[in-house]
């Protein structure tokens, strides 16, 4: 749960300086689709699939020449005056599992958490 309504939220993810606020890092973001995107000094970088304004994010995430794609699909849900933001990410590498399900946790909702807490 994010303490935010989901367009904020939704900015918070789609919006280059709001999510340079968060990250702490510069981020390049276009909420345009077949975009490419970099988070975090290039930790995350992919391609912007789909966007529904203040409702759901779909985003290619590199790894390498990987094939098939793998896709991270962020749905924002309003509960009250909070977000519930239900992640769905598919085909990560065997080899980064446990780097980027740790880092969903820790670092992207913990950080995004974090901003709105303040």
């Amino acid at each position: 749960m994010i303490n935010a309504e989901p367009e904020l939220v939704y900015k918070a993810l789609t919006n280059a300086a709001t999510l340079q606020l968060w990250t702490g890092s510069p981020a390049i973001m276009s909420e345009e689709p077949e975009t490419e995107f970099s988070l975090w000094d290039d930790s995350i970088c992919g391609k912007n699939i789909s966007f529904i304004p203040g409702k759901q994010i779909v985003q290619e995430w590199y790894f390498g020449d990987q094939e098939p794609a793998s896709i991270v699909t962020i749905n924002l849900h309003a509960d009250k005056t909070r977000t519930s933001m239900e992640v769905r990410h598919s085909n990560i590498p065997d080899e980064d599992y446990e780097d980027i399900s740790t880092g969903w946790t820790e670092t992207y909702v913990a950080s995004l958490s974090a901003f709105y807490s303040e």
